[in-house]
C-alpha cells in the first residue's frame, strides 16, 4: 500500500471511501458517523490545508486519515500521560469496507505515528465513539490507551479519548 499527501482534485475519491466506510458501520450497528459526517465540506477543508493523507492500493484510494496537532476543546478536560504538549491528533480514520481486517488501518495509523516522530512529537491522540466496539478494540491492539471520554456531539453518545505515548 502507498500512502501519501491527498491532492485536492481527489475529493469524489476520498467521500467515496467514507460512503463505503459508513454503510459498513451502520450495517453493524454503529452509528458514529452519517450521511451528515463526514461530508465534502469538512474534507475539502482537509484538503485545502494539507494535512489529509491517503492510502492506495493499485492506484485505488482505500483509506484516509486527517493528521495535525490540532485537538478538540473538550480533549483539555482528559488527564493526558503527556503533559509537553507536543502531540499529533488522528481525525477521521476511515477505509473501504472491502479491504477491512487487511491491515489497511494498522498501515495507516503506522504512517501517522512515523510522521508525529518525524516531528519529534511525544505521543498521538484521538478519539472514537463508545459504541464502535471494533474502533475501540483496534486502538487498544495498537497499545492506545483509553483515558477519559468527551461529548462531542449534542444528539450522540460520549466518545473514548486515547493516547499513545511514541
Amino acid at each position: 500500500m502507498i500512502i501519501r499527501k491527498a491532492e485536492k482534485n481527489e475529493l469524489d475519491d476520498i467521500m467515496q471511501v467514507y460512503k463505503s466506510c459508513v454503510s459498513g458501520m451502520i450495517a453493524l450497528g454503529i452509528d458514529q458517523w452519517d450521511e451528515t459526517y463526514p461530508n465534502p465540506g469538512i474534507i475539502e477543508q482537509d484538503l485545502e490545508i494539507g494535512d489529509y493523507y491517503v492510502g492506495l492500493i493499485d492506484n485505488e484510494i482505500v483509506a484516509g486519515i486527517k493528521i495535525d496537532s490540532v485537538q478538540d476543546p473538550t480533549y483539555l478536560t482528559i488527564d493526558w500521560v503527556d503533559k509537553t504538549n507536543n502531540f499529533m491528533v488522528v481525525h477521521r480514520l476511515c477505509s473501504k469496507t472491502e479491504v477491512w481486517n487487511q491491515g489497511v488501518g494498522k498501515k495507516m495509523m503506522d504512517f501517522a505515528e512515523s510522521l508525529a516522530k518525524k516531528n519529534n512529537c511525544v505521543s498521538m491522540r484521538l478519539d472514537t465513539y463508545i459504541n464502535n466496539p471494533k474502533a475501540i478494540a483496534f486502538y487498544k491492539r495498537l497499545g492506545y490507551n483509553q483515558l477519559g471520554n468527551i461529548k462531542l456531539k449534542s444528539h450522540k453518545d460520549i466518545y473514548y479519548c486515547f493516547e499513545k505515548i511514541l
